[in-house]
């Protein structure tokens, strides 16, 4: 059964990747209608207006949060612009209604596959926005394409803004060594499996090494005292990091158990109800094909709730 799964998991995320699945999605009325109630389980809304209520009731139930404007891989400048515009909007909702709330973004959505002076020069103008109310940037993980831009884009920004932090993928190979580097840095490290397919060789298999691997970088980060963010929903993972939580006793601000929005919800109450530090992560906008299709791929037993909720 779980060859199956892992075949449906590697199917579901090459379809994410499609872009002409995407678009033919996006652009049919019906089709989208229907998709757009399965993605309603995953996402905050279409726009930060449809989000802002739940992130401000999470908040009322005691989770910090985070929020994404979702989107990735922009074609022009203009729109590398206007996603830019968007990121510093939330900014500013967020200072003014005063939440406990970071915000999240790929760096490819601001323009960083165009070159990497736009999505600098980007990054530099959400940041200034954000240390005016002394909120945190978290820059999202990418494909093995993109890995080396993002990495020296974060360690470029971070240099003149510590509350620009930046996610690793467990799963790649080389981020042994990247870990090294990003300890030297002083913005939260953010540690996922990670969920893209990638080249031969590049990453190690879902499985018992992997969870090894992962729990290895949150050891590496706690006894630092390095602020960071477990982000899974990971059962057993999340255990036994609450154990290193335990031993090395890190202050509230510096970790946090991170899962997303609308999955397995009840393991992050059960942590916050224990007293450990919450964090419910929302993404927004129409961009959500390639999401859904990475949250199915997740677990693919999940292809039911899907049908479920598209007949509702």
């Amino acid at each position: 059964m779980n060859e199956y799964l892992q075949i449906g998991a590697k199917a579901l995320r090459s379809a994410a990747l499609n872009d002409d699945a995407k678009h033919f999605i996006l652009n049919n009325a019906k089709l989208y209608g229907i998709l757009r109630k399965a993605a309603n389980r995953y996402i905050g809304g279409e726009s930060l207006v449809e989000t802002l209520p739940k992130v401000i009731y999470a908040n009322s139930e005691g989770y910090k949060c985070s929020i994404e404007f979702m989107g990735e891989n922009v074609r022009t400048e203009s729109e590398a612009d206007e996603a830019t515009i968007e990121f510093i909007n939330i900014v500013r909702h967020i200072e003014n209604r005063n939440l406990d709330c970071t915000i999240a973004l790929d760096l490819s959505h601001i323009g960083l596959g165009i070159s990497r002076e736009l999505g600098l020069k980007n990054l530099i103008q959400i940041c200034d926005a954000a240390k005016r109310g002394g909120i945190e940037v978290i820059i999202s993980a990418e494909g093995t394409d993109m890995t080396d831009a993002v990495l020296e884009t974060y360690i470029t920004a971070n240099k003149d803004f510590d509350l620009l932090g930046i996610t690793l993928q467990a799963y790649l190979y080389r981020s042994r060594n990247d870990m090294q580097e990003l300890l030297k840095t002083n913005g939260r490290i953010r540690i996922v499996k990670g969920a893209f397919e990638t080249p031969p060789g590049y990453s190690i298999p879902r499985g018992s090494e992997l969870d090894a691997v992962y729990l290895s970088y949150v050891d590496d980060l706690l006894s630092h005292r390095h602020k960071c963010s477990i982000a899974t929903h990971h059962h057993d993972i999340q255990q036994h990091a609450k154990t290193m939580v335990d031993h090395y006793k890190p202050s509230k601000s510096n970790y946090e158990f991170e899962s997303l929005y609308g999955i397995q919800s009840e393991q992050l109450l059960a942590l916050k109800e224990e007293g450990y530090m919450t964090k419910l992560y929302f993404v927004y906008g129409r961009e959500w094909y390639l999401y859904l299709c990475n949250r199915i791929a997740e677990y693919p037993l999940n292809i039911f709730k899907l049908l479920e909720d598209i007949t509702l």
